[in-house]
């Protein structure tokens, strides 16, 4: 397998020693045309193929791959070749540089810039449904939203900047991509927070009843428990108070 000194090296691999992997789509007359060319002339690819080992002295194409193909075309029996760390992440940046993959771009976190060059690629795309919309007013409204959290793209359809569901929503999808920043959960700041945090209802109940620290305890409480709490109590006015009137209300 590579060693460390072998990952970056320039290497003038055999043919019969390199596994093509996934192969290249581009159209025929291209690959036979530049076969030729480089038949024609010294027969060295000096854009080389990006590989990985995968057992000793033997190889996969992970970027580059139009020029494996033009190269076995040629019918030449060797090929200029980087050596790349077998991983996932060098496989993906070696086919997002030689363009063989697109790109997506995080929304969650993506700057104004990024969500406006991005919805610019995609209006110049043949047949594009994004050719009515106006990129900075989108990427604007995006910018703006609070999208850290989103799970799925269906916000941007609320936003009024002329991406609906379907065609067009589908079509944001072929380059953005949602990864959502963790929520941090605040950690209690000392043991009798958690105690309280534990609590069960029917205990803070109780407390508040005999009023041991009353409010403190209120507060623990969801809005309907303690409309619920007035009621029992005889208390009037409460229905239409919001979390912090009702405490007021239970702590007098």
């Amino acid at each position: 397998m590579s060693t460390l000194t072998d990952i970056g090296n320039l290497m003038y691999l055999y043919l019969d020693s390199i596994d093509p992997g996934k192969e290249t789509d581009a159209p025929q007359f291209l690959i036979h045309a530049a076969a030729s060319i480089l038949a024609n002339n010294g027969g060295h690819n000096w854009v080389p193929v990006i590989v990985k080992e995968t057992s000793e002295d033997h190889y996969q194409v992970i970027g580059n791959s139009f020029i494996y193909e033009v190269v076995k075309t040629a019918g030449l029996e060797r090929v200029w070749c980087i050596i790349a760390e077998a991983s996932p992440e060098a496989e993906r940046i070696s086919q997002v540089l030689a363009r063989e993959t697109i790109p997506k771009i995080n929304l969650c976190t993506a700057s104004r810039d990024d969500i406006k060059y991005g919805l610019e690629y995609l209006i110049e795309q043949p047949r594009s449904p994004l050719k009515s919309i106006k990129s900075l007013i989108v990427a604007d409204k995006i910018e703006q939203a609070d999208r850290q959290y989103w799970k799925n793209f269906d916000p941007i359809t609320k936003l009024k900047c002329g991406i609906t569901k379907g065609k067009k929503l589908d079509a944001i999808k072929q380059i953005f991509c949602l990864e959502p920043i963790a929520k941090a959960i605040p950690e209690p700041s000392n043991k009798t927070e958690i105690i309280e945090k534990i609590k069960p209802i029917e205990i803070i109940k109780e407390e508040v009843k005999t009023n041991t620290k009353p409010t403190k305890n209120l507060k623990l409480l969801t809005v309907q428990e303690l409309k619920n709490m007035a009621k029992a109590r005889g208390l009037s006015g409460y229905s239409k108070l919001k979390k912090a009137g009702l405490i007021k209300l239970l702590s007098s």
